[in-house]
C-alpha cells in the first residue's frame, strides 16, 4: 500500500511505483521559506542524487522525507512497509567515548555477530570489526557506516554526503560500491551531495534544488539547464565536458576506458578530465 499520513488513505503500488515521494512540499521556518513546492519521487532499484548550493534545502527535505519534519503544505507518501536505511552526513567518535566497530553497529538494533560480520563484509570493511570507531579513516568510516544502514535490509537507502571526508580514488570506489549493492539489492537509493565530478557518473536521475525545484533529469540532459549552469558555474563546465564528447569508448569509475574495438586503457588523473568532442 501506498499510505499518506496525513489522510490515512492508501492505494496499491505497482513495481514502478514509488518507494517514497512528495508532491508540492512547501516548508517555512522563522520567516525563511527553505522549501517551496518541491516534488521527488524514488523509486526501487533506481540512485537519484539531490543537489543543489549549501542552504538550498536539501536536508530539509531529507527529514521530510524521512518522517522527522512536517511540512507546512503538500503531501508526503511512503510504501506502508518501507525499510529505510539512513547514512547520516556528520558522525564522529572522539577518544573521550572508545567504541568499538562492533559496538557502534549494534547501537540502535541487536544483531548477532553474524550479521554484523555479513553486513561488514558487503561493504569490504569486516577486518574493521574489533577496530575503535576513534581511529577509523574517512574511508573507512564510511563503509561501516553503510554496512550498518544495511542491516535493517533497506527497501530504500538515504545516504547524505555519503563521500564526506573521503578522498578522491575512495570516492570513486564508494560510489562503486553503492551502485554494486543496488544492483544485488534492488533497493533505492537517495543520495545527497553538492559534489559533481563523479555522483553525476553515478546516478539515474538528478534533482537539482535551490529552495525550490530548479531542473529534474537525467546527468545528460542537467548539465545543459541554464540554471544548473548558473548555479554551479566553473565546475557545472567541467561536469557539461563529461557528457559532450562523443562516446566511441566507455569508463568505468576508476579511469579505465575501453574503446569500441573492445581494447582498454587507464587514463591517469580523473577518469572524466577529457573532452573528444573535436
Amino acid at each position: 500500500m501506498y499510505w499518506h499520513p496525513c489522510t490515512g488513505q492508501g492505494r496499491d503500488l505497482t513495481t514502478d511505483s514509488a518507494l517514497v515521494e512528495v508532491r508540492g512540499v512547501c516548508v517555512r521556518r522563522k520567516g525563511r521559506q527553505l522549501l517551496d513546492q518541491v516534488d521527488i519521487r524514488v523509486k526501487r532499484g533506481e540512485v537519484v542524487t539531490l543537489i543543489g548550493p549549501n542552504g538550498a534545502g536539501k536536508t530539509t527535505l531529507v527529514r521530510v522525507l524521512l518522517g522527522l519534519m512536517s511540512p507546512d503544505s503538500g503531501s508526503v507518501y511512503r510504501h506502508a512497509s518501507v525499510s529505510v536505511g539512513y547514512v547520516p552526513q556528520h558522525v564522529q567518535f572522539g577518544p573521550a567515548m572508545p567504541i568499538s566497530v562492533e559496538r557502534m553497529m549494534a547501537l540502535t538494533r541487536r544483531p548477532s555477530r553474524t550479521e554484523v560480520e555479513a553486513a561488514l563484509d558487503e561493504t569490504g570493511s569486516r577486518y574493521l570489526i574489533d577496530a575503535s570507531a576513534a581511529d577509523l579513516s574517512g574511508g573507512e568510516l564510511r563503509r561501516v557506516l553503510l554496512a550498518r544502514a544495511l542491516l535493517r535490509s533497506p527497501d530504500l537507502l538515504v545516504l547524505d554526503e555519503p563521500v564526506q571526508g573521503v578522498d578522491y580514488i575512495g570516492e570513486a570506489d564508494l560510489y562503486a560500491l553503492i551502485a554494486d549493492i543496488v544492483a544485488r539489492r534492488g533497493c533505492g537509493v537517495l543520495m545527497v551531495s553538492h559534489d559533481l565530478h563523479i555522483v553525476m557518473a553515478a546516478t539515474d536521475r538528478v534533482v537539482c534544488i535551490n529552495h525550490h525545484i530548479c531542473c529534474t533529469g537525467v546527468p545528460q540532459e542537467i548539465v545543459k539547464d541554464k540554471t544548473f549552469q548558473r548555479l554551479f558555474s566553473t565546475r557545472a563546465g567541467i561536469v557539461t565536458a563529461i557528457y559532450r564528447h562523443t562516446h566511441d569508448h566507455e569508463h568505468d569509475l576508476v579511469g579505465t576506458v575501453s574503446a569500441s574495438d573492445g581494447g582498454s586503457h587507464a587514463r591517469s588523473g580523473s577518469p572524466w578530465e577529457h573532452n573528444d568532442a573535436g
